[in-house]
């Protein structure tokens, strides 16, 4: 893990958000999710300044579109975020879990897988 990763990690170990059991790296498909909320359905990434190169940001959004369509919600937080204030991470997680709960239902599963590479 990165160290914005392991930081945030520290926090959502052991239930350490609101009860929520987060997993780390978590294979789905072909991705392989930083931090993944089986209950909420619910990917969070740690993107560091290499996502916002040529290439990164359409294989990013292909990516979250192909989650999308199984159900998968992704949060996206800047690495820079996270090292620079832990409790503005968690609260931008919280408020995408609240918005979440009040928007409407997951589209149905299915669709081809996203391009290798994306991590």
């Amino acid at each position: 893990m990165s160290p914005p990763e392991a930081r945030l990690w520290t926090a959502l170990r052991r239930g350490g958000l609101d009860g929520l059991k987060f997993r780390r790296q978590h294979p789905f498909g072909r991705c392989l999710l930083d931090f993944y909320c089986a209950a909420l359905r619910l990917a969070v990434e740690v993107d560091g300044a290499h996502h916002t190169l040529d290439g990164e940001v359409e294989r990013d959004a292909a990516r979250d579109r192909w989650l999308r369509i199984q159900g998968v919600r992704t949060l996206r937080l800047p690495a820079h975020e996270v090292m620079d204030s832990l409790d503005g991470a968690l609260s931008a997680i919280r408020a995408f879990i609240a918005e979440g709960r009040r928007g409407p239902p997951p589209p149905p599963f299915g669709g081809p897988p996203p391009p290798r590479g994306g991590g």
